[in-house]
């Protein structure tokens, strides 16, 4: 198993948890949609938050979350969509990132940005 793929499962791992610690339920894990994925759908107080996890080892090439781009953000957006008809979900969605960026010595720094986007038209 290649590194960059232990680190993005670490990194989803403490997103989890970041979020249970907060009160949210989480509905889904990698939730896949044609060739979109939303890493962490969770759920609170009505509110369902599609959550996209980045994870680096450094910010030499950028923050984590500069990596969320607009194709990136309609993906999320086109499988939230067919989520929200799944569930049938009438409230509230919102769009957090959850940028993850560890240290050489395994620590670990945590930004968790809600409403971080609104894909556009």
């Amino acid at each position: 198993m290649a590194r960059h793929n232990d680190l993005g499962r670490n990194g989803e791992s403490i997103a989890k948890q970041h979020l249970e610690a907060a009160g949210f339920e989480i509905l889904d894990e990698n939730w896949t949609h044609g060739k979109a994925e939303i890493d962490l759908i969770a759920y609170k107080d009505k509110l369902m938050v599609f959550v996209e996890v980045k994870t680096r080892s450094s910010v030499a090439f950028g923050r984590p979350e500069e990596f969320v781009q607009m194709a990136k953000q309609k993906q999320l957006e086109m499988a939230s969509l067919a989520y929200i008809e799944l569930m049938n979900h009438q409230h509230e969605i919102r769009f957090d990132i959850i940028a993850i960026t560890f240290t050489k010595d395994n620590h670990y720094t945590l930004n968790h940005i809600e409403d971080a986007f609104w894909p556009q038209d």
